[in-house]
């Protein structure tokens, strides 16, 4: 089947633009976060656990309120302002406030970041996601065909920011700022408004001037949300544990020489990013044709081959294989989620569904989750706790199997 990107549709043009800037900006200095903390700010290890509790309990609450507000505004851009403006400032406020903060006053150097980053990237990268999906839906492309460019303005700019940070770590810092520029250009000159007026027919349940609270409460009843709440705890939150915590070190110990296995590990990274942008094209076409059920059901069995498969091999190319089905998974999870939204519930609050029933549910599950498997761990080892989570994710697949509405998406 033929894929197309619509690039005559100014639309998918800017809503591009949004997603390539955000993801470029936030690779600059996120992709190197930990390492800067560590290396050039002299944290020690449990001030850097600190910085990211932190960080994600502040995130949590602004996703919730990024949610009810964009789902109010619709496609109006009004957040995309706030957002344009911390990008702009996160150079200074890194080089200026954050830096010194941390080694005078730890404390407050910490929650400071934690707002800005919060609202600038960590609830904000929900935002955008949720944001484009809605002005896909309006104005007639796909939103997995836009978010490509938001993984390859990440692996572009990982590249390019690795360059800075060997030279000095202030470059990425100052690369931020002027990607954020690019980005509230972009906000400059695009007109939703304009756009909306210029469409033939505009569906009615789109007034988003008349939700209500009611509406919100109505989604928080519905059990068919609370099933794909728990189905996201089950597969994704799991996955994000053994993704992000357990598996690069597991990687990184398959070589003699840990510091090789780490640098082999980042250049997989670029490779699996390309790769996903690549899926983020292409797996629309499926998900359309079998469902976004049936697709975040595939999702975990790829998610579980993954698991287990690191779960019985050591050998190092295996494993590497084995890695890039995650350019295959995400894709699957995150587009179904949208299209899933869009079949069961209401279209308008597309921007809470997404922040709250997958972010923050991912989230939550992750904060809850991390401790004790890693408690599991110290005692049984990598590959009995890559059994154990595996284990879990089948069972939370049979689960949704039974449970998961088989509704599909009217594509207009």
């Amino acid at each position: 089947m033929k894929i197309s990107l619509p690039f005559s549709n100014k639309n998918y043009v800017f809503s591009s633009s949004y997603l390539f800037f955000f993801f470029a900006a936030w690779s600059l200095w996120w992709s190197f976060y930990a390492i800067w903390l560590k290396n050039n700010i002299g944290v020690t290890g449990s001030d850097l656990g600190t910085i990211y509790s932190i960080n994600q309990f502040t995130s949590i609450t602004f996703m919730i309120i990024y949610g009810v507000i964009q789902d109010k505004l619709g496609i109006r851009k009004h957040l995309m302002w706030v957002i344009s403006i911390i990008l702009i400032a996160t150079g200074p406020f890194l080089i200026y406030v954050y830096e010194p903060l941390l080694k005078s006053n730890f404390i407050v150097g910490v929650i400071l970041g934690s707002v800005l980053f919060s609202l600038g990237y960590l609830s904000a990268c929900g935002l955008i996601d949720s944001y484009v999906e809605k002005i896909s839906r309006k104005f007639g492309f796909e939103y997995g065909q836009a978010r490509l460019w938001g993984c390859l303005g990440y692996a572009a700019a990982a590249a390019i920011g690795g360059l800075f940070f060997s030279i000095n770590p202030h470059f990425n810092f100052w690369a931020v700022s002027l990607v954020g520029i690019l980005f509230f250009i972009t906000n400059i000159c695009y007109k939703p408004a304009k756009a909306l007026k210029r469409k033939e027919v505009q569906d009615k349940s789109d007034s988003y001037n008349s939700i209500t609270l009611n509406d919100f409460v109505i989604i928080f009843k519905n059990p068919k949300f609370w099933g794909l709440v728990v189905f996201i705890l089950g597969t994704w939150s799991f996955y994000n544990i053994y993704d992000q915590q357990l598996f690069p070190v597991f990687f990184a110990n398959l070589f003699s020489d840990p510091k090789v296995g780490a640098s082999v590990y980042g250049q997989l990274n670029s490779v699996q990013v390309i790769l996903e942008a690549l899926g983020m094209a292409c797996i629309p076409l499926l998900i359309n044709r079998i469902g976004p059920k049936y697709s975040l059901l595939l999702g975990g069995i790829i998610m579980t081959c993954r698991i287990l498969g690191s779960a019985v091999f050591e050998d190092v190319y295996i494993i590497s294989f084995i890695k890039m089905l995650h350019a295959i998974e995400v894709p699957l999870f995150v587009i179904s989620i949208f299209k899933y939204n869009a079949a069961n519930f209401d279209k308008r609050l597309s921007a809470t569904l997404f922040l709250v029933g997958f972010q923050i549910a991912t989230s939550v599950g992750i904060i809850i989750l991390s401790i004790p498997i890693g408690m599991l761990f110290d005692k049984v080892g990598y590959h009995t706790i890559f059994f154990i989570i595996s284990c879990i994710v089948i069972i939370s697949l049979a689960i949704g199997l039974f449970t998961l509405s088989d509704k599909k998406p009217t594509i207009h």
